[in-house]
C-alpha cells in the first residue's frame, strides 16, 4: 500500500489536506484544524534523558521504537520530534532520525534538505537581516544604535561567529534562531506573522527597542515560510507516523518540536510521544515551562533514557570495574528522577540497550527495583518495535494525569526565574551576572517572559567537565537576549555559543557515497 494510502486509511487523514514531496514525505494543510477540533486528546508521553554523552543518549531511537511498539499493542500512535540540523550531520552527533531497526523514512532526505524548511527558516531570517543593514545604510531613519538580530547559517562554521556586517557582529546557528522558535511555538499562520511583526531587532542611542515592524517587511518574511508552518509527516521503518517539524536545539534553544504538529498530533491517536532536546535539565525543564502552556493538554508521563555508557562518563571514580563506575555514576541519574519528581511529574526508566554486559544490566536492574524505579530494558536498536514491548506496556500502566509544580511563577522576575531553575533544577548555590548581562536585564525589565537557558547538556553546571550530581556550584550568565517574537528571554552561560565549530574530524570527512549518490 502507498504511503499516502496508509495515512488516509489508519489515521483518518484526508488526501486533500496531505502535500506529497515525492511518495514517502507530506505537508499536513492546516485547514485540517477545522475537522478535527472536537476530536478527543491522546495521551502526551515525553521522552528525555539523564546528561548525555557527545553522541546523544538515543532519545530519538527510542521515541521511534516506543511509538511502533504501541502500534503493535494496538494503540494508535503518532511521534512528534524535531527536524534534523545539518550542523551536527556534518559535525560529530550524526542525523536525527532513529538508527539501526527503528528510524524514519526516507531517512537521509529527512537529515538533508527534507520539505525544504530549515533552509526557508535560513532565508527569511536572513532576509531581515538584509533589511536592517540596508534600512542603516541608507540613511538610518530610526537611528539604529546597536543590532541584537544576527545572521544564520546551518553549517557549523566557527569563522562566522564573528563575521562583521553593517548592522551586527557573528552569525548563529539556525536551529537557535528566534525565527526557527517562533515558528515552533506559534499556533496559526497568523500568529506566526504578528510574532515575526513584534521581533526586536535593536535599539536606538536612547535604549528604545526596535522592532521588524518599525522598518517594514513582514509581509515577505512571512511569505517566504508560508510553508515552512505547515508541519511535515513522514512513516517510519514499521510505518508508525511523524510528525517532524522545526528543529530547535535545547542546548541553546527551547530544544521541542512545533506547537502546531504537537497539538495535530493529539487529535489523531491514542499516544503522542513526542522529545525533548538532552538532558531532563534543559529539554524537559524547557518543555514544561514554554511549550506546554502552548499546548492543548499537560504531559501524562516522562521517559527518561539512560545508558550504561552515560552512567559510566558520570562516574567521579576512576576504576575499570564498571559496576563500581555504575554506583558513582547512578548519582547523576538519581538527580535527575529527584528533578522531575519534584515538577510532579509521573516517569519510568527506558535503559537504552548497546551490547552491555549481563553484570551490568543485573546492577542497573536491581538498583531499579531497590529503588522502587519503573525499568524496561529498551532494544529498539537490535530488535525494533519488538524489543520495546516490555516498555510499550510501562507507558500504557503508568500514564495518568500529573499534578504539576511549576518552578517558578509567571510573574516572577526574570531573575527569580533564572535562579529558581539554577536551584531547583541544576542544585546551583549562586548566580553570577556579568557587567552585559546586568545591562540586558535592564533594558528588558519591562518582558515577563518564560526564560530559556543555554547551558551545556553535559553537566548540570556550566562546565561540561564536571561530571555527577553537584551542587552548591555557581551559574555564571554571560549575556541575555530578548526573542520578542518567541516570546522568551534566551540565557546565556558561560562558554555558550551560538555557532559550533567543526571538530578535527567532523563526520563529513568520514561520509561515502556511491556513483548514484546513495551513502556507502
Amino acid at each position: 500500500m502507498k504511503k499516502l494510502q496508509y495515512l488516509i486509511n489508519n489515521y483518518n487523514l484526508w488526501e486533500d489536506v496531505l502535500i506529497p514531496f515525492g511518495v514517502d514525505k507530506f505537508k499536513i494543510d492546516l485547514s485540517i484544524n477545522q475537522r478535527i477540533k472536537n476530536n478527543p486528546l491522546a495521551k502526551l508521553v515525553v521522552v528525555t534523558s539523564i546528561n548525555p554523552t557527545k553522541a546523544g543518549e538515543g532519545k530519538t531511537t527510542v521515541s521511534i521504537g516506543l511509538g511502533a511498539a504501541l502500534n503493535l499493542l494496538n494503540q494508535k500512535t503518532i511521534l512528534s520530534l524535531r527536524e534534523p540540523s545539518l550542523g551536527p550531520f556534518f559535525g560529530m552527533k550524526g542525523g536525527a532520525s532513529g538508527a539501526g531497526k527503528t528510524y524514519l523514512e526516507p531517512e537521509l532526505d529527512i537529515n538533508l534538505h527534507f520539505t525544504g524548511d530549515i533552509h526557508a527558516i535560513n532565508s527569511a531570517n536572513n532576509l531581515i537581516s538584509a533589511l536592517i543593514d540596508a534600512h542603516i545604510f541608507h540613511g538610518n531613519e530610526l537611528g539604529i544604535d546597536q543590532v541584537f538580530f544576527k545572521r544564520t547559517i546551518d553549517i557549523n562554521d566557527r569563522a562566522l561567529r564573528d563575521a562583521k556586517t553593517a548592522g551586527c557582529d557573528g552569525y548563529t546557528l539556525t536551529a537557535a534562531s528566534e525565527l526557527m522558535a517562533i515558528i515552533a511555538l506559534s499556533k496559526n499562520f497568523l500568529e506566526m506573522k504578528s510574532r515575526i511583526a513584534n521581533i526586536v531587532i535593536g535599539l536606538n542611542s536612547q535604549d528604545k527597542l526596535i522592532k521588524l515592524s518599525d522598518i517594514g517587511g513582514v509581509d515577505s518574511v512571512c511569505l517566504l515560510l508560508k510553508d515552512t508552518i505547515k508541519p511535515n509527516i513522514v512513516l517510519s521503518n514499521e510505518l508508525v507516523p511523524a510528525i517532524v517539524h522545526t528543529g530547535c536545539f535545547a542546548n541553546i534553544a527551547h530544544g521541542c518540536s512545533s506547537v502546531i504538529g504537537t497539538n495535530l498530533a493529539l487529535k489523531l491517536a491514542d499516544y503522542v510521544v513526542t522529545e525533548a532536546g538532552f538532558g531532563a535539565d534543559l529539554g524537559l525543564e524547557k518543555f514544561v515551562n514554554i511549550k506546554q502552556p502552548l499546548l492543548e493538554k499537560t504531559i501524562d508521563l516522562v521517559v527518561v533514557v539512560i545508558s550504561v555508557k552515560a552512567i559510566k562518563e558520570h562516574s567521579l571514580i576512576n576504576s575499570d570495574n564498571p559496576i563500581i563506575q555504575l554506583e558513582s555514576g547512578i548519582k547523576n541519574v538519581q538527580r535527575h528522577l529527584e528533578n522531575i519528581t519534584s515538577m510532579g511529574l509521573n516517569f519510568v526508566i527506558a535503559l537504552n540497550y548497546m551490547n552491555d554486559s549481563s553484570d551490568e544490566l543485573m546492577w542497573l536492574q536491581n538498583w531499579a527495583i531497590n529503588n522502587k524505579y519503573d525499568l524496561s530494558i529498551a532494544k529498539g536498536y537490535s530488535e525494533g518495535g519488538k524489543g520495546m514491548l516490555g516498555l510499550a506496556n510501562l507507558v500504557m500502566t503508568k500514564s495518568a494525569s500529573n499534578k504539576q509544580v511549576p518552578i517558578y511563577q509567571k510573574d516572577d522576575s526574570t531573575t527569580t526565574k533564572i535562579e529558581k531553575i539554577a536551584k531547583k533544577i541544576y542544585h546551583a548555590q549562586d548566580v553570577v551576572y556579568s557587567n552585559k548581562a546586568l545591562r540586558k536585564l535592564t533594558l528588558f525589565k519591562q518582558y515577563n517572559y518564560p526564560v530559556c537557558i543555554a547551558k551545556t547538556p553535559h553537566s548540570f553546571t556550566d562546565d561540561p567537565d564536571i561530571k555527577g550530581a553537584p551542587i552548591n556550584h555557581t551559574l555564571h550568565i554571560s549575556d541575555i537576549n530578548l526573542n520578542n517574537g518567541a516570546q522568551m528571554i534566551v540565557v546565556k552561560t558561560k562558554g555558550i555559543m551560538l555557532l559550533p565549530g567543526l571538530s578535527k574530524r567532523p563526520r563529513a570527512l568520514d561520509i561515502k557515497i556511491d556513483d548514484e549518490g546513495n551513502l556507502i
